[in-house]
């Protein structure tokens, strides 16, 4: 599946138009991953647990726009953006969205 943030891809024409797919997930911090947050807060630094849990949180929405994608029988995801937004105290939803289409090399 070919995933890209252009209204077009050079060296393919686009055939047909699937529409709007989209991927989301909600993540939520443990315990462990506050604690380190709290001593990088004195200290300063990466926070690389939440680096971590905001990494998989964005492949597994990709994941599944893809997946909603390849359900429609598309090839391709056109105009892909991503979005993260505080759902709750200690939560947080991320997803990808973006125009399921089929691609064929010109």
């Amino acid at each position: 599946m070919l995933i890209v943030t252009t209204e077009q891809v050079s060296g393919y024409d686009i055939s047909e138009v699937k529409g709007y797919v989209k991927g989301s997930t909600i993540q939520t911090k443990h315990i462990g991953r506050d604690i380190t947050a709290g001593l990088k807060g004195i200290v300063g630094g990466e926070i690389k647990g939440y680096t971590e849990m905001m990494t998989e949180a964005r492949n597994l929405a990709i994941d599944r726009m893809v997946q909603e994608a390849e359900e429609q029988g598309a090839n391709a995801i056109i105009g892909m953006r991503m979005q993260t937004s505080t759902v709750m105290a200690n939560a947080a939803e991320i997803i990808a969205y973006g125009t399921a289409v089929v691609i064929e090399k010109y």
